[in-house]
């Protein structure tokens, strides 16, 4: 008896290891769409070369005299159809103005009209196609129909009939109200879409019973849920904006001869085209550039925004 009771017993020791598998990783953060995209997108040169020359054009929009002191309206017959020359590497117009001045000033100038007509159209298509898009009924009827109006209109054609009409009064303000005040329809159905998608999720329903007004729901979870297809038409349509405003300066109704943008150098260019091609041909590189910038960058921020285009890369 007195055996038994003073017998030790054994245990052998457990070793415990942690599987990776099953640790939780709880400094990751949550993934959700904005990341997921940034992820693919830091990932792309195409992107990173885009942003990049975006950069370029928006900084010469903005400082000018960083890229050149040179007046684009400091002009000699001197000088006429010149080639380069120091302090001048891409030569002279016809009356006598240093090309590459014009392209760093003109970039203001065509930034400037595709910025402003693109946040007017932008602004436009956020408030009808969400107010058509959320509340529905004859709202939605209403809106669409008057949507439905403008994008019929090609607005490259009513901007030249708004340029004539108030051909006294031509700046950037005017061509800007003239572009974007008929290019937001395709905003607007955008959204609109969208909006009818997002409705119908659950925390959507879970603000209404929580009381929340409509117009609070729609501010406060609708539309930061519905703004990734904005963003993307926002960046296309800034390229749009560009294009838009150099032809219209081309066709002579667009902004004054006095203001110095690339589609009135070209404009002017296309008279000494067999004497002096350098005049047209640098600008239309100047606006091909920066139209395939942003074009490129929207491009990119929808594939990268589309899980499916993800996938399938």
């Amino acid at each position: 008896m007195s055996d038994s009771t003073s017998r030790t017993h054994y245990v052998a020791p457990v070793e415990t290891e942690t599987i990776a598998v099953d640790a939780v990783r709880v400094a990751e953060k949550p993934s959700n769409l904005w990341r997921d995209a940034w992820r693919d997108l830091r990932r792309r040169p195409l992107f990173w070369f885009s942003v990049v020359l975006a950069v370029v054009f928006v900084f010469m929009a903005v400082w000018p005299t960083l890229f050149t002191p040179v007046s684009p309206r400091q002009c000699s017959l001197d000088y006429s159809n010149e080639g380069p020359a120091p302090g001048h590497p891409l030569g002279y117009t016809f009356q006598g103005c240093d090309i590459y001045a014009r392209i760093v000033w003109g970039a203001r100038t065509s930034l400037s009209v595709g910025l402003l007509a693109t946040v007017l159209s932008s602004t436009i298509g956020l408030v009808m196609g969400a107010l058509a898009g959320f509340y529905g009924g004859w709202l939605d009827g209403l809106l669409s129909r008057v949507g439905d109006i403008f994008f019929a209109i090609p607005y490259i054609l009513a901007a030249v009939v708004v340029m004539t009409v108030f051909s006294d009064y031509r700046s950037v303000w005017t061509l800007s109200l003239a572009i974007g005040g008929f290019a937001w329809a395709a905003t607007a159905r955008v959204l609109r879409a969208e909006v009818l998608r997002v409705r119908q999720s659950d925390f959507v329903m879970a603000s209404r019973a929580l009381g929340q007004s409509k117009f609070r729901t729609l501010l406060s979870h609708v539309l930061p849920n519905s703004i990734a297809p904005l963003l993307v038409v926002t960046t296309l349509g800034l390229a749009t904006a560009i294009v838009a405003e150099a032809t219209l300066s081309f066709l002579g109704v667009g902004l004054g001869g006095s203001i110095v943008s690339w589609g009135n150098d070209i404009s002017k260019a296309q008279a000494a085209l067999r004497v002096a091609p350098a005049s047209l041909i640098y600008p239309s590189i100047a606006l091909t550039l920066a139209v395939l910038a942003f074009v490129t960058l929207g491009e990119l921020i929808r594939d990268a925004l589309d899980p499916k285009a993800r996938a399938r890369r």
